[in-house]
């Protein structure tokens, strides 16, 4: 349909009236969305609270392709405000009792915390990768409550208030949405057993950057696992789509005609995790979702770290996904790129071995499996239901103020 100019624009402004028109009560709960990739990790929680619960929540979301705009759940007030003037002026405005993001560098860029009132902002991760090294270093600091995916979270925010001299947050042990979801549908019989007869499928899902394994070593990487008779599904990051798209104009040019090659736009379906063998990935976080969700392995390509905090060393813990990795999979050099496909067949040769220790591994790094959602919910709703007693201590101390 066509548009206007300015007709979207004016459209986020009609939006965000409606969401300011709506009584206290209805915007007692927020939640914000950066892009329609944040509904998997709101998912768990904004279920449960919509569920059981019996709660309405507000959904404000920057994308017009938010799946949530469509949604048929009477509980859910969904708003799109885009990601302009009108996002940066509602967040100065917002009134709210709870606003719940996956969005980090809350105060940091243009989006603040709100001047009308006291909102509790709650920090749910998108990722179980640690605080301090792939993150900028203030990206946590505004939030008020912070749900934890493990222990390393607590114990990363807790040297980092220290460090610096912060303000304890409150932390929940809560755990990871989306990895609940994963562990959902693969008990529910949709995860496809690798087909042992066919080609072994592998799965490039990296992380993104200047650095990352596609836009260093994609073209070079796909040769090296097509030339050896596998078949391939790269799944590029959204933010490689969106920064670095030649790196994958590349591939497609030069493996557009190879029907053992398959490019993935999208990051939100699950069926090539549900269907590889192994991935291949570098500081990507969703090596460890692919990892504990399907307890399969996963063999890291070791280019340059992903650091977007220079100080992040100052925290005396090492990073999970430093750490993480020879327990659940293999670590190789970007220049050994020929060596893929033995480390790739010993890997999955290992099959038993490295499911085993993908177990111990995730039971020691994630919190309430499969319980997150409800965990969540109930630690929003808690605070949500304390915000709203001391608004009301605050307006009668105003009326008694102004006899």
């Amino acid at each position: 349909m066509f548009r206007f100019p300015g007709q979207s624009l004016l459209e986020d402004w009609a939006s965000a009236r409606r969401f300011q028109a709506l009584p206290d009560a209805a915007r007692s709960i927020v939640f914000y969305a950066e892009d329609g990739d944040s509904w998997p990790h709101f998912e768990p929680i904004v279920r449960e609270l919509t569920g059981e619960m019996g709660r309405e929540v507000c959904y404000l979301t920057s994308s017009r392709s938010d799946p949530v705009l469509r949604t048929s759940n009477p509980r859910i007030r969904p708003f799109c405000i885009g990601e302009g003037l009108v996002r940066t002026s509602l967040f100065l405005s917002l009134r709210a009792g709870v606003c719940v993001m996956t969005m980090p560098d809350l105060q940091t860029f243009h989006l603040k915390r709100s001047q009308a009132q006291n909102v509790h902002y709650v920090y749910v991760f998108h990722s179980m990768v640690s605080t301090h090294m792939i993150y900028r270093k203030a990206a946590f600091d505004a939030f008020d409550t912070i749900l934890c995916v493990g222990p390393h979270h607590e114990r990363e925010i807790r040297a980092t208030e220290q460090t610096y001299g912060l303000a304890p947050k409150k932390l929940i042990p809560c755990g990871y949405g989306r990895l609940d979801t994963m562990l959902a549908s693969r008990r529910a019989g949709s995860s496809a057993a690798p087909n042992r007869s066919a080609p072994a499928h592998v799965l490039v899902a990296p992380s993104w950057g200047p650095h990352g394994l596609l836009e260093t070593r994609g073209v070079e990487l796909c040769r090296v696992l097509l030339s050896s008779g596998l078949r391939v599904t790269v799944r590029p990051h959204p933010m490689t789509r969106r920064k670095w798209p030649e790196c994958i104009r590349e591939i497609e040019r030069g493996f557009g005609g190879e029907d053992r090659l398959t490019l993935e736009t999208g990051v939100a379906a699950f069926d090539s995790l549900e269907s590889a063998d192994v991935m291949i990935s570098d500081w990507s976080g969703a090596a460890l979702e692919f990892a504990f969700a399907y307890e399969r392995p996963v063999l890291f390509v070791d280019v340059p770290r992903k650091v977007n905090n220079p100080e992040y060393e100052r925290i005396s813990c090492e990073p999970l996904e430093v750490s993480i990795r020879e327990q659940v999979g293999r670590v190789i050099s970007p220049d050994r790129l020929a060596d893929l496909p033995m480390h790739l067949e010993a890997l999955m040769r290992d099959g038993e071995g490295i499911r085993a220790r993908i177990q111990r591994v995730r039971a020691e790094t994630v919190y309430n499996v499969s319980e997150s959602g409800r965990v969540g919910a109930r630690a929003i709703a808690e605070i949500a239901g304390g915000q709203e007693t001391e608004d009301r201590r605050q307006e009668t101390e105003g009326e008694q103020d102004g006899r």
